[in-house]
């Protein structure tokens, strides 16, 4: 009897570890390529991947493919277009097809709309709408044969299993595995390389380390180089001279601003350990037919936008001088969009 128990469970056991095998082989598939992060590089590095006739999985953490190009920044920055060719440029003439079809063209006619930095004899468009990125990049995936996996985001922890120095499978937070011959980092923070255990830095290197120019603390119109004169690199996006610090005006006992350090920047060139700042790309519309309201913020604080305005007050003459590029009327610059839009930045 007690033979035959054991027999029982000898099988039992068996089953267990043969259903435990094909479910992770399930759970686990292989491809030739393995992509995390759906950006514009990461779709890219996928079409690519496709095209050569090898399997590939875009893994994207978020809900949304194509990072910051369908996410508000449609006003290409390019000086010399004929650089930009390849998959890049495929989707730069897709985008001018696109707003080739007048059913596109529903705030405004395509005679309507006027931008430099479009040239009508180019094959291709550089600007354009979120959602005109959206479908063109929905459209240069849907030939290919790409597995695109979205909301799984790399367990940071232990997700990276390496074999020596090779990258054999990572993990996600859910617990999905994913094994592969070759894996691309196309996150815009380098998750997947920081889990690999790729070196990196936090801030900026100086000029010094690598011999360069353009690294470390650039000094402005108000904080001069060393040799006592203005650095080109940095001259524009600053404040104004003589924006009044203090939470009283011309009271150094009532404090600083938020956001104002008392120490001065380090000298010109060198490096630090902090993190860059950063502003939103909003895409906005005077159209009154396609606005919707701005709201004001849970939390908001006014004392901490206060240097806005003390950065207009500032202004010596008309505030319509106060800076030589963009409209300074604003503290943003709109760049025109398709359809009466903008691509908004900061000024």
């Amino acid at each position: 009897m007690i033979s035959n128990k054991k027999a029982v469970l000898t099988v039992l056991t068996s089953i267990l570890l043969i259903t435990s095998f094909c479910s992770e082989e399930r759970s686990t598939k292989k491809y030739d390529v393995i992509i995390y992060g759906g950006t514009s590089g990461g779709i890219s590095a996928a079409i690519q991947t496709s095209r050569m006739g090898k399997s590939v999985v875009l893994i994207e953490p978020s809900r949304r493919l194509g990072g910051l190009t369908p996410g508000g920044l449609g006003a290409t920055d390019i000086g010399n277009k004929q650089a930009i060719g390849g998959i890049s440029r495929e989707f730069y003439k897709n985008i001018k097809d696109y707003y080739a079809n007048p059913v596109n063209w529903k705030w405004q006619s395509r005679e309507e709309y006027q931008q430099d930095r479009n040239d009508p004899v180019q094959d291709a468009m550089w600007t354009f709408e979120p959602s005109a990125a959206m479908e063109v990049y929905k459209k240069m995936i849907e030939p290919e044969k790409i597995d695109v996996i979205y909301g799984e985001r790399l367990n940071r922890q232990d997700g990276v299993r390496k074999k020596g120095t090779k990258i054999i499978q990572i993990s996600m937070e859910s617990g999905r595995s994913f094994k592969g011959k070759m894996f691309i980092d196309a996150t815009y923070e380098g998750d997947l390389m920081a889990t690999a255990g790729v070196s990196y830095i936090i801030g900026r290197e100086s000029n010094s380390q690598y011999g360069e120019t353009l690294n470390g603390v650039q000094a402005n119109k108000t904080s001069l180089t060393l040799r006592g004169t203005v650095s080109r690199n940095a001259y524009n996006h600053n404040f104004i001279d003589g924006v009044d610090p203090y939470i009283k005006k011309g009271d150094p006992s009532s404090g600083l601003l938020p956001f104002i350090e008392k120490d001065p920047p380090a000298p010109d060139g060198e490096g630090d350990k902090r993190i860059q700042a950063y502003c939103y790309r909003m895409t906005l519309t005077d159209h009154p037919d396609n606005r919707i309201p701005f709201i004001k913020p849970v939390g908001y604080n006014e004392p901490d936008y206060e240097l806005l305005f003390r950065n207009y007050e500032a202004a010596k003459g008309p505030i319509e001088k106060m800076y030589s590029y963009g409209d300074p009327l604003v503290p943003w610059i709109n760049t025109k969009m398709p359809n009466r839009k903008t691509d908004t930045n900061n000024q």
